[in-house]
């Protein structure tokens, strides 16, 4: 007899895992609250409503849930109470998969830059390889293709590691953790909480891979047993650290330098290099084509991505800086003279944090967005606003007002959703808007 499972949720994971479970022999019964969900790509034999949950999920054997569904709605009590099992994308698509290795990466800044660099270094020894989670598809889309020998490389935001308690990868990467997603975690506790599920259930014969820069990342190492190695931007006796240019690997009794030339602007990204360095070198990657793979990088869309320049001014998309913290890293990665394009929809942290940074850097701020009121509060009089509501008149305006020398930097510190359907979809009408100016 067939088993029935019921999807919460159709956005691009619960589509993927909804078709992954037709395949596998399942009945489907998809359920999202939104009608205009866009449900094309639905494999024909699901079942589904729209506009809102239904107790007709409630005869599922099995719910996944998709990230971000806050497990307290009516709809998932209903099911704890009639003990339905309710279990992550993520926890299913691994079920149905084959692997020799699992790489896992997490962090509040810096997860795609750095998931993208190790599965090119990844691919270059292990050609059966792929990439998942945040960045590309979600594992569902590949899980029935892998084999015993696939490396999976996947990146992991605090919403998949909360939903998936019991996950375990062969090689854990923790970045960083500042304050982020607190309109979701409600605090920074239940916030880390869920990053530490990358961890701690890893064993002696695992490996994490640890920021030894943050502190909330050194007390999260103490729970884990497996192998750590630390990385650092300083000197470290044992681990990857840099040093006046080159990356040193301490791993092993051996004392390995590579001089790579960097290409991605910034000490956040001498950080996510680092850590690519580790994971790759520990799994048996050479030193040689670690070091050219880093020197044929070039990063990823929306992350400080180089536009152009005009009049002397250059444009910098970093649409996915989407928290306080992220835009402080990108301001740090220029010195002064910026043009900020800032705002969206605000994720309950407060912009104070930057405030020193913007009075010794910023010109003007370019306001967008739903928390413009909440960042021009925050922020006071530590430089001068412009209300623009949004990133088409932002760019007119500063267009306006930008000298040669100066730097135009969309850098939000906050989410998309108010005006954009995601954070590709602000960088790339920034980039539209960009490219349409005249000289």
């Amino acid at each position: 007899m067939k088993r029935n499972i019921g999807i919460l949720g159709l956005g691009k994971s619960g589509i993927a895992v909804a078709n992954l479970a037709i395949r596998l022999g399942y009945n489907v019964f998809a359920s999202d609250d939104s009608k205009e969900i866009k449900t094309k790509n639905l494999n024909n034999k699901i079942v589904k409503e729209l506009g809102g949950h239904s107790d007709k999920i409630l005869s599922s054997d099995i719910i996944i849930k998709s990230p971000g569904i806050n497990l307290n709605i009516p709809i998932l009590k209903k099911a704890r109470r009639k003990n339905i099992k309710i279990i992550s994308e993520l926890a299913f698509s691994l079920e149905n998969s084959k692997y020799r290795k699992i790489i896992a990466i997490t962090g509040t800044n810096g997860k795609t830059t750095t998931t993208d660099l190790i599965s090119k270094i990844v691919k270059a020894t292990h050609k059966d390889s792929i990439v998942s989670g945040n960045i590309g598809y979600p594992l569902s889309y590949k899980a029935l293709k892998t084999t015993r020998n696939t490396f999976i490389t996947i990146e992991l935001s605090s919403y998949q590691l909360e939903d998936t308690p019991y996950f375990k990868p062969n090689v854990s990467i923790l970045l960083n953790v500042f304050p982020d997603h607190l309109e979701h975690h409600k605090t920074i506790n239940a916030y880390i909480k869920a990053k530490e599920n990358i961890l701690i259930n890893q064993k002696f014969r695992d490996f994490a891979i640890i920021n030894y820069d943050n502190q909330i990342c050194r007390k999260i190492s103490k729970k884990t047993k497996a192998k750590i190695i630390f990385f650092s931007k300083n000197y470290i006796k044992n681990g990857v650290f840099y040093k006046n240019g080159d990356i040193v690997i301490n791993i092993k009794d051996k004392n390995v330098v590579i001089k790579p030339k960097i290409n991605i602007i910034g000490m956040h990204n001498i950080e996510n290099i680092l850590a690519a360095t580790a994971v790759t070198y520990i799994l048996g990657t050479s030193s040689s084509i670690i070091e050219k793979i880093i020197s044929k990088y070039k990063g990823v869309k929306h992350r400080i991505e180089f536009i152009r320049t005009l009049n002397g001014v250059n444009y910098y998309n970093d649409s996915k800086s989407t928290n306080v913290d992220s835009t402080r890293v990108a301001l740090e990665s220029f010195n002064k003279d910026i043009l900020l394009i800032m705002g969206g929809r605000d994720k309950g942290s407060a912009y104070t944090p930057i405030k020193e940074l913007i009075k010794q850097r910023v010109k003007s701020i370019l306001l967008i967005g739903e928390a413009s009121n909440k960042i021009k509060k925050d922020l006071g009089n530590c430089t001068t606003f412009i209300h623009c509501n949004d990133i088409e008149n932002a760019v007119k305006q500063v267009f306006k007002i930008a000298v040669g020398g100066d730097t135009v930097l969309l850098s939000p510190a906050c989410a998309s959703f108010d005006q954009f359907k995601n954070f590709e979809e602000r960088g790339e009408v920034f980039r539209k808007v960009v490219w349409s100016l005249d000289i």
